[in-house]
């Protein structure tokens, strides 16, 4: 017995000679006379009465046995070799540090043996290529699982499942969460720790109500510094800044004085706010247990240290508020204690594991180096250790032999199927409550619509005034991926993928005014379009257009439109599938290198109203003006097989280089001739943008009524065209093999086979064959319908004692129990309805079943010779 155990003896006798005095000091003052003071104050001492607080530990989850490996079951000699190490290692820490709380060493798992929690993680590498990368696997761990919040919350917990557990029930506490989201990690290449010490009340619940949508946060830009413009010998200097210095100087600081009012105030709402917001004082703040990851930097090319919250499945920096300590730390290969100060939290904390200063190790085969700097000494030593290399292997491995090194993980491999994992969320769904937002996540092929996740802002913190929605979709044969719906403007924007008919990206408009001709912006895919469209942007009475990469340079094109002419009477169906009337179109081209500057069109104006059209030409790289040409058209110009006229007067020109030949009256009727052409292909581009504008919108409703999903090929569970063609596949193979059983079924073999199989039947055989064949049958038949009755009767039974007990407890019964009658005499009723019609429709087909096997048998080759 060591001295620990002494220890404890002695405290025990004292506590007992305690006790047994009070209760002779009790005795004594019973059988003493108490005077009145005496009585009056023991009557005022009575009236102080308390109650203790009672609690009731919730029971634990049992599991079968029988569902485990013998893993589970049993320790190997090892483990119970570790076992007891971790038993020595807890008594001389309790021994040496009396004040620190328990460490978590060796819970029981779901078969009630005690197991290290070092076992207890099992470094794994899943097929998905999401948990590849440590923000995946957390986010996974994070929605695939539910919850369990430690009870006591400043206990730690009795027992750990197991990971394989732990993703079969899709639910656990922090620890669990912890175990199992290391054990991907680590399979995964990165350097992962569980951390088990204490966190804030917001943490340990998962209370994010106070904290911002991650997908709400801004990312942070990377400012790049603006290049200094290198000053050349003989460049231009700037002209002199004649304004007064001490004028500037004073508008500079009235500038700052304003700033940092404005600096102030915002920091006094802030600060008004955050105080507003804060959380109530938490009785066991500092006490809450919780534990979590840690990522070590090095492996991974993961390059600083950071903490994962397992139930969030966010990042958070080593200095983090969220948690207030830290009592050790474990992996698959060793276990570590802390012995730094966390009176600060975590803020300050050093993680260098192989430090023995602040971190206690167990096992000696620390994996974590230890820095150290060869004196002069041993530098002069090194000649004698050669001298003995052979000997010092020896005793190296001599001493290697005696370490303990961590046994092989007893937990199952952990196993996912691609059902689960493509479901993410327990049954499918999950959400979350933020700071004046709320997110709601979905399986993939779970909605109708293809949606995978909305998030909801809103103006307050109860969540009743709503700002915008943001939805996710995916799988959508539209391939529509994101709608964002403002409540407050009406506006709608939706995005999507590449392949759409129509190339389109990006659509805007009002949810008020969905119809063409209003107010609306589409993006396209221009790479993918024949005639480069990269934007369209449209309004009751304007369109502009915006292109790229063209073989005719044209990058704008802008359209003004008129007000339809009102008419009394009937509207005519034809002039309803016109468009609006056209003002103005405008056409802009980049520069062709081809062509001298100044006949190359850089601006192309269709005044349509005043029949007129202005040309603007590219500047010459010398010049600062561009040539410009305006022609009238003539009064017959929209008449089919008419002669144009054409004079001077219809004519205006300004050119740049007098030196230049002026055009003749030939060339400007060609050039005016080309331009009627032109203005005719515009118009008849603008109506084809009209009616493409028209037959998108008629898509999306469509598309929107259907919300068909994009089923591969290969799901074979999802896609039902695939299902079908199996399931009527299997239906014809099953019919088929139902007919050749029905030609291979020889009723009289087992009879025959009595009377030694003869080759051929005499007539006495013959009637004696036929007799047993229809009585077997007879008999067939008459237990069947004993059968049916007997569960008749059972099912019968079954329901009148439940009546009975319901009539019994009726009073005392809850909703819940009433309920749960309820649906068992629906339940009872049906089974006893379907058995009635079972043996009903026994009793009408049994007579036909008889008198066809009688006909069979008279028809019957080998006894048809004999009927």
């Amino acid at each position: 017995m060591d001295s620990s155990d002494l220890n404890e003896g002695e405290v025990a006798e004292n506590e007992n000679d305690d006790v047994i005095k009070e209760e002779d000091e009790t005795e004594r003052e019973e059988g003493e006379d108490l005077t009145e003071d005496a009585e009056a104050l023991k009557a005022e001492l009575a009236k102080i009465v308390v109650h203790p607080p009672s609690y009731e530990p919730s029971p634990m989850e049992e599991f079968d046995q029988a569902e485990f490996s013998p893993s589970y079951k049993d320790n190997l000699p090892k483990e119970n070799l570790v076992l007891q190490y971790a038993e020595n290692f807890r008594r001389q820490m309790v021994q040496l540090y009396r004040d620190r709380k328990p460490l978590s060493l060796n819970p029981v798992n779901e078969c009630g043996v005690e197991k290290f929690v070092c076992t207890t993680i099992r470094p794994t590498l899943l097929e998905f290529k999401e948990l590849y990368n440590w923000d995946g696997a957390a986010e996974f761990v994070a929605d695939y699982l539910n919850i369990e919040p430690l009870k006591p919350e400043y206990e730690l917990p009795k027992r750990l499942i197991s990971p394989a557990t732990v993703l079969r029930r899709q639910k656990g506490n922090c620890f669990e969460y912890s175990t199992l989201l290391c054990s991907l990690l680590i399979g995964a290449g990165y350097d992962a720790y569980v951390i088990s010490g204490y966190a804030t009340k917001e943490t340990c619940l998962a209370d994010e109500s106070r904290d911002i949508c991650p997908l709400l946060k801004k990312k942070e830009e990377v400012k790049e510094e603006a290049k200094k413009r290198e000053m050349k010998k003989y460049n231009v200097k700037p002209p002199r800044d004649l304004r007064s210095k001490f004028e500037l100087k004073q508008e500079a600081k009235r500038d700052a004085e304003k700033q940092a009012e404005k600096e102030k105030l915002r920091k006094e709402e802030e600060e008004r706010i955050a105080e507003m917001e804060k959380p109530p004082p938490d009785p066991y703040y500092g006490l809450r247990v919780h534990a979590w990851v840690l990522v070590l930097s090095g492996k991974r090319e993961v390059p600083e240290n950071f903490f994962i919250e397992p139930f969030t499945g966010l990042s958070h920096p080593m200095d983090s508020c969220n948690y207030l300590g830290i009592e050790s730390a474990w992996n698959n290969v060793n276990y570590w204690v802390n012995m730094q100060d966390c009176s600060e939290g975590v803020k300050g904390l050093s993680f260098d594991l192989g430090d023995p200063t602040v971190w206690e190790y167990m096992f000696p085969n620390n994996d974590k180096p230890l820095l150290k700097v060869p004196d002069a000494e041993d530098d002069l030593n090194d000649m004698d250790d050669d001298e003995h290399v052979e000997h010092g292997d020896d005793d190296e491995e001599h001493e290697v032999e005696k370490y303990l090194d961590m046994p092989p993980s007893w937990v199952d491999a952990l196993k996912l199927s691609l059902r689960d994992f493509q479901m993410r969320c327990p049954h499918g769904k999950k959400t979350k409550v933020y700071k004046r937002a709320k997110l709601e996540k979905f399986a993939h092929y779970l909605m109708k619509d293809g949606l995978i996740s909305r998030l909801s802002v809103y103006e307050d913190r109860e969540l009743t005034d709503l700002i915008k929605v943001h939805e996710y979709y995916a799988h959508r044969l539209d391939k529509l991926t994101q709608r964002l719906t403002n409540h407050r403007t009406g506006q709608v924007c939706e995005n999507f993928d590449p392949g759409r008919p129509r190339c389109l990206k990006e659509h805007q408009f009002k949810s008020s005014a969905p119809g063409p001709e209003n107010e609306r912006v589409m993006l396209f895919y221009h790479v993918a379009r024949v005639d480069g469209l990269v934007k369209r942007e449209e309004t009751p009475s304007e369109m502009t257009e915006e292109y790229d990469n063209r073989d005719d340079f044209l990058y704008y094109k802008y359209v003004e439109f008129g007000k339809r002419a009102k008419k009394f009477g009937p509207q005519e169906t034809s002039s309803a599938n016109k468009g609006r009337p056209i003002n103005k179109m405008i056409q802009k081209f980049h520069r062709n290198r081809s062509k001298p500057a100044n006949e190359d069109i850089a601006e192309l104006i269709f005044h349509i109203a005043e029949d007129k059209i202005q040309l603007s030409y590219h500047t010459e790289d010398l010049r600062i003006a561009a040539s410009t040409r305006e022609f009238l058209k003539p009064p017959n110009w929209d008449e089919k097989g008419a002669v144009l006229t054409f004079s001077s007067e219809m004519h205006q020109t300004f050119q740049v280089d007098p030196t230049l030949p002026m055009n003749k009256q030939v060339e400007l009727y060609e050039t005016l001739m080309e331009l009627l052409k032109a203005e005719e292909k515009c118009r008849n581009e603008v109506r084809d943008s009209q009616n493409e504008v028209r037959n998108i919108l008629d898509d999306r409703t469509k598309e929107e009524a259907a919300s068909e999903l994009d089923i591969s090929v290969y799901d074979t569970e999802r896609n039902e065209k695939a299902k079908k063609h199996r399931r009527e596949l299997e239906r014809q193979q099953l019919e088929e093999k139902m007919r050749k059983q029905e030609m291979d079924i020889d009723y009289l073999a087992p009879f025959l086979a009595k009377i030694g199989s003869p080759e051929k039947l005499s007539k006495q055989q013959a009637f004696s064959l036929k007799e047993e064949c229809l009585a077997d049958l007879k008999q067939r038949l008459i237990d069947k319908a004993n059968l049916i009755q007997a569960r008749f009767e059972k099912e019968s039974q079954e329901l009148e004692k439940k009546q009975a007990w319901y009539q019994q407890n009726q009073v005392s019964m809850g909703k819940e129990d009433e309920e749960e009658y309820l649906t068992y005499c629906k339940e009872a009723i049906f089974r006893i309805h379907i058995l009635d019609l079972r043996l009903t429709r026994h009793k009408e087909q049994a007579p036909h079943k008889y008198m066809q096997l009688e006909q069979k048998l008279r028809n019957d080759d080998r006894l048809s010779e004999f009927f």
